[in-house]
């Protein structure tokens, strides 16, 4: 593993007085929401600055918080301050996709790195898979596929906020992933590097310079809001681009207002119960209401080899 997908490992990713910059790639919040994420960070005691382009609306459509242009270089301006340590995305939705190819991923690989040489953390879920997928490939460091304090979840579950807050200000290294209702689809113990996120997202990008070429490790996958026969058609589409072949396990997440849960899970095992790997249900990840945060990029170990199934950071802690 590169030394800037270790940098959390044994040493936290923030502490009291470290910088976050608020920006928002995706999609559109208020000035409620804002203030409300503001404050979360604040009562840690860190300091916030916030993109310029954060509160804009697109022109066109009201889906996108900002034109492509604004969104993009908030992000890139924070990702690209050496005083700033964590960039943290707003909130979901819809988006950051369309930023990618106008980012100079040279440059932000030039200016990833802050105060103390490690690089800057980002973090995010949902549709900020786009990003993560991103700057897997592009910088290869790790990042936070956690909660977003715009959201609702954020405000409504003092889990997450605690669970976020733990990611933060904890070193990583030895940390377990599992969630209350986790159960084992197909059994076995695998080890690699965590990747994926939101199904659609994923899906989404094949074709695209992300993801032309098939990465092994733990897959993480996971929706929210789609039917049935999205998701099948979703599955058949990493299916035949040889992401799922190409996964030494897989960890599924919730599936959030996607349908009957016995249907899913029946749906899930047709597309992995016969590969041959090690398959988690249920882990807790994505649009659960206690969601739990995810580290991407770094390695880890799926031990289902037994009832209680354990996932696990690799790395030394000390």
């Amino acid at each position: 593993m590169s030394d800037h997908r270790t940098a959390y490992l044994s040493t936290a990713p923030l502490a009291v007085g470290d910088t976050v910059a608020i920006v928002a790639p995706s999609g559109p919040s208020t000035r409620a929401g804002l203030n409300r994420a503001v404050g979360y960070y604040e009562s840690w005691g860190l300091n916030v600055v916030v993109g310029e382009h954060v509160l804009d609306r697109h022109s066109r459509s009201r889906h996108l918080a900002g034109e492509d242009d604004a969104r993009r270089a908030d992000l890139v301006a924070a990702w690209t301050d050496p005083a700033v340590d964590a960039v943290v995305c707003l909130r979901g939705g819809y988006g950051a996709m369309r930023l990618l190819d106008g980012i100079d991923w040279p440059a932000m690989k030039h200016g990833m790195l802050r105060g103390d040489g490690r690089p800057t953390l980002l973090t995010g879920s949902s549709d900020i898979t786009a990003l993560h997928e991103a700057f897997r490939v592009h910088l290869d460091v790790a990042g936070l596929f956690c909660p977003m304090p715009g959201n609702d979840v954020f405000r409504d579950s003092e889990f997450v906020r605690a669970d976020v807050h733990r990611w933060l200000f904890e070193p990583w290294a030895g940390r377990e992933l599992i969630g209350p209702k986790t159960a084992v689809l197909v059994p076995g113990i695998a080890e690699g590097r965590f990747t994926g996120g939101n199904l659609s997202l994923l899906s989404a990008a094949l074709g695209a310079p992300e993801a032309a070429e098939n990465i092994d490790g733990i897959l993480f996958l996971e929706d929210i809001d789609e039917e049935i026969y999205r998701l099948d058609n979703l599955l058949v589409q990493l299916q035949r681009a040889g992401r799922l072949a190409s996964a030494e396990s897989i960890v599924l997440g919730s599936w959030h207002g996607c349908g009957d849960s016995d249907e899913i899970r029946d749906l899930l095992d047709e597309y992995l119960g016969g590969l041959g790997v090690p398959v988690l249900w249920e882990q807790g990840f994505g649009h659960d209401p206690h969601a739990l945060s995810v580290p991407m990029n770094v390695d880890g170990v799926l031990d289902a080899s037994g009832d209680t199934p354990r996932l696990t950071v690799s790395g030394s802690t000390r």
